[in-house]
């Protein structure tokens, strides 16, 4: 749902200079490609005496004179030494981690020095445009591996300063007034409910809670009267969530303001946490991790719920903490405080672009303050819940991003920032392009079988010396690097099913930036059957059927009788070269097949989010108790493993009342037992809850949710273990198989 467009910030300016600069480069690279195909002796020439040195690289690009067993000692050596590091330690330390930064910071180097004197195919202008476009994709990628590196030798982690500092606030030293904002557009009532709920669990006194509604719904309105908070609401929705929050910052006071999305909701201890930082006056802003209480539709679409950790881990875990080190931290929206003295400089959140919380932050570190990012989670969030709110999401990030080209507070030109703080934006502004290469790789496979092009020129020797060596240790220590949130296997996973769709909206944003107006991330849904999203699907269903031809034609080449011996040596490296496309063309057809999974989405007929949380329960019915232990609770129901017998038995459609006091907490619910399972000694008991009161789901909502630690950090598997994970979702996906049995809901009293 679009709720405002934002206009071009320079009017006057018809042809931004950004979109100028990228379109003469593609029409200059046109016109070279044309007259390179037209004969032209000038071009022609070049690009001959380029390949003249592809065909004679410096001599230290050469492969030693040894037999095969021993050109890979140097792989073999660097992977024991990457292994016995990572085994020493566990978790990165400094010198353990610019160790082997530096190891491959240095293998990196090599492999661009031998791609780019040795493995060139120049000899015809079709072989050259492919070859070429090969090499400045990877190119591009190994750029941006290689600013991200650079970063990681100095990494921040503030949990142990946060220790020092959050007496202060605990004790009463340093105890300012606290403004938090919920923005809030047409989410649903329940999921509002919790968070204001939430907020008002702060251990912090001096807070006010602002509801800004930018709908103007007489229900939220009566919703937050009867939860005890402010409600702000404005005529219009200009600007977006940067002006619903503009608009509160002009009718609110406090000397600091919390902002929450409307589905997060913080753990108690988030005010303590986070505001000792501000005792130092230069502080702006501190910026919390996102978290999610719900799998993200890729982990959900594939079963892999308590698998694979949410896409966003690898940013918070990773990149935020090398950001921080580089005085670039990234605000990214939600779960962050902001000094009110510190935005009134920048004349409040900036509205010149969807991004508003990332350029926000840009200006106040041009103004001179400092963002801290403390990598605690201190809130949660719901993670998008379908596919298409997905990529909704992803496309705004993408476009709000981007955007910094042709804005004022573009990182790259903005006065006031140093350049290791530039260098780190430019790192998050190239890695949207990487969809463009993305695509690139995928189609690259198919140059084999359809125009009979080998895009690079590379014997077995120089691939092991040259090739592997990079490759295995950046493999080893990818997941190692960002703390295990993800395997290189399962990021490119994430990486694909998206591909198409961010590279037309980088093509888009870069000549018509401000085309195109907020779109919010749909929340609180639910399904009761799959749904398959066939607008992203088509073109990997194109991309599939080519690349399984292309697959059946390069391996069946492959197959068939040739005397190697008796062929010309072209002959021979084209052979070589269609061997390397069929086993490319299958691993994309791995990835595709995967991808094309992930597009179906699983029912999903509960709305509400059902936690693995263990607590001691008493049953009354009648005069009879029963004691249990919960192995899921929700705001709605509970279920329960009995520890004593004599249960009675429940039929569907029978159902019975019940008292339950959840010992821990102290708190008596009434409900309705709905289904009893008698298949071990002791009965399994699922209860939804009946007449909840306020004060009840006050307590509810505090034990699901504002739990201070509660939110903790998975690890997802490792490279070989995703591998195997990934045929077994191909062969037998786990969402049509194994999938357990999804919890019904019911209606029940509201609150």
């Amino acid at each position: 749902m679009t709720i405002s467009r934002l206009k071009n910030p320079n009017p006057k300016l018809k042809v931004p200079p950004a979109t100028l600069i990228m379109v003469s480069i593609v029409l200059m690279a046109g016109v070279i490609v044309l007259a390179w195909f037209a004969g032209n002796n000038t071009i022609a020439g070049i690009f001959t005496q380029l390949q003249t040195i592809q065909k004679t690289p410096p001599l230290w690009l050469e492969v030693p004179m040894v037999t095969g067993k021993y050109l890979l000692l140097p792989t073999v050596a660097l992977f024991l030494v990457a292994l016995i590091i990572t085994k020493i330690s566990p978790q990165p330390q400094n010198w353990s981690r610019i160790f082997l930064v530096l190891i491959l910071l240095i293998l990196t180097l090599r492999y661009i020095l031998w791609r780019s004197f040795s493995t060139l195919i120049l000899d015809t202008p079709l072989n050259g445009v492919v070859s070429l476009t090969l090499f400045l994709l990877e190119m591009f990628m190994l750029l941006n591996n290689t600013i991200q590196l650079f970063l990681m030798l100095r990494v921040k982690d503030r949990r142990r300063q946060a220790d020092k500092l959050a007496p202060a606030i605990i004790d009463g030293t340093f105890v300012p007034t606290v403004d938090i904002l919920i923005p809030t557009y047409d989410e649903p009532e329940f999921i509002l409910r919790r968070t204001i709920i939430g907020c008002q669990a702060l251990e912090y006194n001096n807070k006010t809670i602002y509801l800004l509604d930018d709908t103007r719904r007489s229900p939220i309105q009566q919703l937050a009267a009867e939860l005890g908070c402010e409600y702000i609401t404005r005529p219009n929705n200009n600007h977006a969530k940067a002006g619903n929050l503009n608009h509160a910052f002009t009718k609110t006071n406090g000397e600091f303001i919390v902002v929450f999305d409307a589905d997060f909701v913080p753990t108690k201890n988030f005010l303590h946490r986070t505001l000792g930082f501000f005792q130092n006056e230069k502080v702006a802003l501190v910026q919390t991790p996102q978290s999610f209480y719900n799998a993200d539709p890729i982990a959900r679409n594939l079963g892999l719920e308590n698998v694979v950790t949410p896409e966003e881990e690898v940013f918070y875990r990773q990149i935020q903490p090398i950001k921080d080190a580089a005085g670039s931290v990234v605000c990214s929206g939600t779960s962050f405080v902001v000094r009110r003295s510190a935005l009134e400089t920048t004349g409040g959140f900036i509205t010149e672009s969807l991004s508003e919380d990332y350029f926000t932050g840009i200006a106040l570190s041009a103004k001179g303050y400092r963002l801290i990012y403390l990598n605690e989670k201190l809130s949660a969030g719901l993670a998008a819940e379908n596919i298409s709110a997905h990529a909704t999401q992803r496309l705004r990030w993408a476009q709000g991003t981007l955007q910094a080209f042709f804005i004022n507070a573009n990182p790259l030109t903005i006065k006031g920032l140093k350049p290791i703080q530039r260098l780190a934006h430019l790192e998050g502004l190239l890695h949207w392009f990487s969809s463009i290469a993305r695509i690139g790789f995928l189609l690259m496979p198919l140059t084999y079988a359809f125009l009979g092009v080998i895009p690079l020129s590379a014997t077995l020797p120089e691939l092991l010396y040259f090739f592997l060596p990079y490759y295995l240790i950046q493999l080893t220590v990818f997941s190692w690097l960002n703390h295990r949130s993800r395997s290189a296997l399962l990021s490119d996973i994430y990486s694909l099913v998206l591909a198409f769709p961010l590279a037309i909206t980088v093509i888009q944003v870069m000549l018509n930036p401000f085309d195109k107006g907020f779109k919010i991330t749909p929340k609180g849904l639910s399904r009761d059957r799959f749904y398959f999203n066939w607008k992203l699907a088509l073109p990997l269903i194109i991309l599939f059927i080519l690349t399984a031809i292309s697959l059946w034609y390069n391996l069946g080449y492959c197959l068939i009788k040739l005397n190697l011996e008796s062929t010309t040596p072209d002959v021979v490296q084209h052979f070589k070269g269609v061997g390397l496309g069929w086993i490319w063309s299958a691993y994309n057809l791995l990835m595709i097949g995967i991808a094309l999974l992930i597009l179906l989405d699983a029912p999903k007929p509960d709305i509400y989010e059902w936690f693995d949380l263990r607590r001691l329960v008493e049953i009354s019915i009648n005069e009879n108790k029963f004691w249990g232990v919960t192995n899921l609770i929700s705001e709605v129901g509970m279920q329960v493993e009995l520890t004593t017998t004599g249960f009675p038995p429940i039929y569907s459609p029978e159902k019975f009342p019940v008292k339950l006091k959840i010992l821990e907490e102290n708190l008596e619910l009434s409900g309705e037992v709905t289904f009893t399972n008698f298949k071990g000694e002791f009965p399994t008991v699922r209860i939804f809850f009946t007449e909840v009161n306020l004060t009840q789901y006050r307590s509810l909502v505090q034990m699901l949710f504002c739990r201070p630690g509660q939110w903790k950090s998975r690890y997802t598997p490792g490279e070989f273990q995703s591998l195997l994970l990934l045929f077994q979702i191909l062969l037998k996906p786990r969402i049509l198989f194994d999938k357990a049995e999804e919890i019904r809901p019911v209606t029940v009293t509201k609150v």
